[in-house]
């Protein structure tokens, strides 16, 4: 047993500073979940932060964004409409493994002493550095220094420096560099949430080893999808050293073998490329692969690490934010917007999973999590990739007609979840019925537009997308005896509810929708001519929109969720064992439905998102109201409680659920993290910051702030790009300062009040208000408080 791995288990996994993650010393009880957090990825790549011997692991990965195999989803009793094959996500080629022998011993944390193991994710550079100390059961001492990064500008390339040096006397030592296809992996257990298992999904076709490359092809087996994955190396160290490499159909190795007198190293530098296509030759993603590595080792080690650093300099100057008061708020806001960029830099035309490419959690798919948590912040700080995400949602579009089409609907119906564009679930409450996702996508094209003023892409992309959607509506829901638009039998975001009539959050949703469709469409009479849309067409979505129907309980004074939500009996939180969260672990599903639970914030999200459809008190009264029966079993949920928290004046209560969600997987808070991160949570810290004590909202061509501080933050300031301006908002307890880095200038709101922001910064006063009542959560629900006063107070409580 390591001398590390005997000390304390509570202890903090990392230490906190504020552009990077450092842990000081290994942890393998936590291996999984810091090989998650360690994770590299460009959108297309995605390497899990595993340890460079392979071994030991917690759950090995790599991954290709949309690399998928097919499997039969299972149906308890089969029906019209079920989805047949499910999509999961394989864990691919593995290029990151460099074993190490030292006199013959393998170098395995788990024997010998270690006597130092320290890993950095760095934010700035978008690098993983890896420093070890360790003296082998023979007693050879020696230090491994290794560097990793997935490239952000090479979109096919990943690169590892590796450096071995002996401490205090000479040893033999021999580096094995592999490519290692079809790993063995855990078992993923009885959670829903994670990943199937296949069992050897790759089959080998090509095999290639010449000097210091090797490739490897295979194809999965039921899927049809091919890949290609290569290595090259540049190798320094003494003279004399035997170099050899060798393939086989799962497995490429090159091999180093050398004596190292102290005050020698010897260094690796290991490109990895990687292609896949469901179309290409095998010869084709074969020169593919080649090709990519010789631009890598065109640009050399160094400049990799200059083209990394310049490109994440340029997303940081308008995405950076700055928190003073809260240092671990500072580093996971950091942390979060670093891998939601990863997560979309480099997509390109393909989806942006729940987890990213940072482990298989829900079989590696896409939810609507993307476009209603993720793309509003890549909207703001790095707009092509959401683009980019909004251009794959346009080419599944034909299979969400076909899906509209099976269900007996006009327009489209996107999947519930996915990979390629075909619903996976095999939840029928939800790949059937909850059909809202359509408006979130919709509501994502019309921000993207809105901040962008992007009219290419409203006219080859977005239009498209809200006409096929505004069909939907119009055939899913109906004018009733009274004239009012009704929309029935639907699954809303909160899924402790299913098929109920007239969501709210459903309906304020389409009701956009419907209206976008048809204001865009008037700006852009030709391609709207082409889509089939006429005058009518046109005004039916209107009228829709008009007699939408917005259930409100006049006798409680609030929106129901849901009609009838309100009459439900309220769930028992106080018989409820802290142990049987989630719910949906412990109990079953019809006793959720018929109760007044909410598993994720979902009147409250319309709270937020459709905030002009409702007055400031009836967001107070919702809010609080809500607050009571929500038991967050979705990390989906803490981010929109904390943004309107904020926005309602509960300062500090939005303080403590910025902490949940910006802290989800650095303190694993859901014990799920060794799947992968949660990308929309760790959006949500950014969420939090910006539009929660940023009060920052946009449409139609406004921006508008509303900035208020907690007591433990002192200071918030955050940058962000609309309409072709790079600003900087920056709030004290007592002021906003509002300042234009690079554009042509705007006009801006704060708290109400117009100005117009150019040259000079503009400064401007915060009204204090009055500390509000606390409001309740269930029974054990509470957030963890981010702040107590010195006598043990939590300021919420006054």
């Amino acid at each position: 047993m390591s001398e590390h791995e005997s000390q304390g288990a509570d202890r903090p996994v990392f230490s906190v500073e504020p552009w990077c993650v450092r842990e000081p010393e290994l942890r393998l009880d936590r291996l999984a979940q810091t090989e998650s957090v360690f994770s590299l990825s460009n959108g297309h790549v995605g390497m899990r932060g595993n340890l460079d011997e392979g071994e030991p692991h917690g759950l090995p990965g790599t991954y290709l964004n949309s690399f998928y195999e097919q499997r039969p989803l299972p149906h308890a009793e089969t029906a019209y409409g079920y989805p047949e094959m499910g999509q999961t996500v394989i864990n691919v080629t593995n290029g990151k493994v460099i074993r190490l022998l030292v006199d013959d011993e393998p170098l395995d944390v788990r024997y010998g002493r270690l006597h130092h193991h320290e890993r950095i994710l760095d934010m700035r550079a978008g690098t993983l550095t890896r420093h070890v100390e360790w003296t082998s059961p023979a007693d050879r001492r020696i230090k491994v220094t290794s560097v990793r990064m997935v490239s952000l500008t090479q979109r096919a390339v990943a690169a590892i420096c590796y450096e071995v040096e002996p401490v205090d006397e000479a040893v033999r030592v021999v580096a094995q560099s592999e490519l290692v296809a079809n790993e063995a992996l855990p078992g993923g257990g009885k959670d829903p949430r994670a990943s199937a298992i296949l069992s050897s999904p790759l089959v080998g076709e090509e095999h290639v080893a010449n000097g210091t490359k090797v490739l490897l092809l295979h194809r999965t087996r039921q899927s049809g999808l091919r890949m290609a994955a290569g290595m090259s190396h540049d190798i320094e160290g003494p003279e004399s050293m035997a170099i050899d490499t060798e393939s086989s159909k799962d497995v490429g190795r090159l091999t180093v073998a050398t004596r190292l007198e102290p005050g020698q190293r010897l260094r690796i530098v290991k490109y990895i490329s990687y292609g896949w296509s469901s179309r290409r030759s095998r010869p084709a993603l074969h020169d593919q692969v080649v090709g990519a590595l010789a631009g890598a080792r065109q640009t050399g080690w160094q400049g990799l690490l200059d083209e990394q650093r310049e490109y994440l300099d340029d997303f940081w100057e308008g995405a950076d934010v700055e928190v003073d008061g809260d240092a671990e708020i500072q580093q996971a806001v950091r942390f979060g917007l670093f891998h939601v960029l990863q997560a979309g830099a480099r997509a390109e035309r393909r989806m942006i999973p729940a987890k990213g490419l940072t482990g298989p959690g829900y079989d590696g798919h896409t939810f609507w999590d993307t476009e209603t948590f993720v793309l509003p912040v890549l909207t703001y700080t790095s707009p092509g990739a959401a683009a980019d995400a909004l251009g794959w949602r346009h080419m599944t579009l034909p299979l969400a007609r076909d899906r509209a089409n099976q269900l007996g609907l006009e327009g489209a119906t996107f999947p519930w979840r996915t990979i390629r564009g075909h619903e996976c679930s095999g939840y029928w409450p939800a790949g059937t019925a909850a059909f809202h996702i359509n408006a979130d996508i919709s509501d994502a094209v019309v921000r993207y537009v809105d901040a962008t003023q992007d009219e290419q892409f409203e006219r080859e992309i977005g239009l498209d997308i809200l006409v096929q959607t505004a069909r939907l509506w119009r055939s899913l829901g109906h004018h009733d005896v009274g004239g009012v638009f009704r929309i029935d039998g639907v699954t809303g975001p909160d899924e402790y509810s299913a098929v109920v009539d007239n969501n709210v959050y459903t309906n304020l949703m389409a009701r956009r929708n419907l209206q976008e469709a048809a204001e865009t469409a008037m700006r852009h009479p030709d391609v709207a001519d082409r889509l089939g849309v006429n005058a009518e067409e046109a005004a039916s979505w209107r009228d829709a929109a008009a007699a939408m129907l917005i259930p409100y309980d006049e006798r409680l004074g609030v929106h129901p969720q849901s009609e009838s939500f309100t009459n439900h009996a309220r769930w028992d939180f106080s018989a409820t064992k802290p142990d049987h969260y989630p719910l949906l672990l412990n109990y079953p599903y019809f006793d959720l439905y018929r109760k007044q639970v909410v598993k994720q914030a979902d009147l409250v999200l319309a709270l937020h998102l459709c905030g002009d459809a409702f007055t400031d008190e009836q967001k107070e009264r919702d809010f609080a109201y809500y607050e009571g029966l929500t038991v967050r079993d979705s990390s989906l949920s803490a981010q929109t409680q904390a943004v309107v928290a904020a926005e309602v004046g509960q300062l500090e209560l939005a303080h403590d659920y910025l902490g949940e969600t910006a802290l989800m997987d650095l303190h694993d808070l859901n014990h799920n993290t060794r799947d992968g991160l949660h990308i929309a949570s760790m959006a949500g810290a950014w969420s939090g910051l910006v539009a929660g004590f940023g009060g920052m909202r946009a449409g139609k061509g406004t921006l508008r702030f509303a900035p208020r501080l907690p007591g433990g933050i002192s200071r918030l300031a955050f940058r962000m790009r609309y309409r072709g301006n790079r600003i900087k908002v920056s709030v004290t307890g007592e002021a906003a300062r509002y300042e234009l880095l690079d554009g042509r200038g705007l006009t801006l709101w704060h708290h109400g009040e117009r100005f117009t922001l150019a040259d000079e910064p503009v400064e401007l006063p915060i009204e204090q208000i009055p500390v509000r009542p606390a409001v309740t959560q269930p029974a054990g629900r509470e957030p963890a408080p981010r702040r107590i006063d010195p006598h043990g107070r939590d300021p919420r409580r006054r």
